[in-house]
């Protein structure tokens, strides 16, 4: 969830912060009267307040501070304030809970990867306790031998070049002869 700590100001239209909190207010076209809609612990829940209310004021000429949320936002039953007001106000829940279900949701991936580390330290230091060959736990049972192998593999035979008599008797000589 957001901090509720105010910055000096925020990213999001129709909101402020004031005393710790974020309160949202929205200002009818053509008046000079504003409608206050609330107040709020995080930045979110008072910005998606202001969404509702900018929709229903506003229609088409709204600016939204998430414009991808317009299908989940209540709209009011009418323009009058209280109208308004309760529609924001619904909004905000909304946006309460999903911050909450998204904060679960980090918390529970947070766990599972904690978990998940616990779980391959513990299999190693077993592995280690019991006399279990790593390489063999992490699926690597040959590596060294066949590294070896390797290193023990005959050279390859070099191609007939003429010696530097000009010889090309395709018998040992040069880089390959002991």
């Amino acid at each position: 969830m957001a901090s509720s700590s105010c910055g000096k100001h925020s990213r999001y239209h129709g909101i402020r912060c004031r005393g710790g909190k974020w309160v949202s207010e929205i200002r009818e076209p053509r008046k000079t009267r504003r409608i206050w809609l609330g107040t709020y612990p995080t930045p979110e829940m008072a910005a998606a307040a202001y969404d509702v209310a900018s929709l229903a004021l506003k229609r088409g000429d709204a600016v939204l501070n998430f414009p991808s949320s317009i299908a989940s936002y209540p709209v009011p039953a009418s323009t009058s304030p209280e109208d308004i007001r309760s529609a924001a106000a619904a909004a905000a829940a909304l946006q309460w809970n999903e911050e909450a279900n998204n904060s679960l949701k980090h918390r529970e991936r947070q766990k599972k990867q904690e978990d998940d580390m616990r779980t391959m330290m513990n299999s190693s230091s077993l592995a280690s306790s019991v006399g279990i060959d790593e390489e063999e736990l992490f699926g690597m049972p040959n590596l060294l031998v066949e590294m070896a192998e390797g290193m023990l593999l005959s050279p390859p035979r070099p191609p007939d070049y003429p010696d530097s008599s000009g010889n090309s008797d395709g018998g040992e000589s040069g880089l390959w002869s002991f």
